[in-house]
């Protein structure tokens, strides 16, 4: 194995393209209120940096039915329109306010299938600054285990950014 194939100096480019990204996000969105409008940037910004992602979008609290997700702003084929708390890995993510980081979408309890092509998926939950869950970014791949720590981190810093300071 050459030095430039090595897991470490991958997991190295990886957080330094979402460390570049971060930058790109928040130059792009400077000045930017409306919220739709950023969650569309980062989706569309997401989905062309990464060949791996699949699907990129987030699926946003409903404020009339504040314990379902509906779809928002996203980039792939047609995804859910709405989405339970507790129900798959985006309602999994709403409920326990946590990362959810799914290998094998198939192994995952309740597991919704949208489009069957997705292997792997990462799902983050969203909070304005006053720490209030707004909606779960979700991003998937049709590859088993395409994501890993250096994802969450990196797009939990692109959140933070973008939705943490509005």
């Amino acid at each position: 194995m050459t030095e430039a194939f090595a897991p470490d100096r991958l997991s190295a480019d990886k957080a330094a393209r979402y460390t570049e990204l971060a930058q790109e996000i928040a130059a792009v969105l400077d000045g930017e209120p409306n919220r739709v409008a950023r969650m569309a940037t980062v989706a569309s910004m997401l989905a062309s940096s990464f060949e791996h992602f699949f699907w990129t979008g987030f699926y946003v609290v409903d404020a009339d039915r504040p314990r379902e997700l509906v779809v928002g702003p996203y980039q792939g084929t047609l995804g859910c329109l709405r989405i339970a708390f507790g129900r798959g890995v985006c309602g999994a993510a709403a409920q326990s306010r946590q990362v959810q980081l799914v290998d094998d979408v198939h192994a995952f309890p309740g597991h919704i299938a949208c489009d069957a092509r997705s292997r792997s998926e990462i799902v983050l939950p969203v909070f304005d600054p006053d720490g209030t869950l707004i909606a779960v970014l979700d991003v998937d791949a049709t590859e088993v285990a395409a994501f890993d720590a250096v994802d969450a981190k990196g797009l939990g810093l692109i959140l933070e950014q973008t939705f943490g300071a509005l």
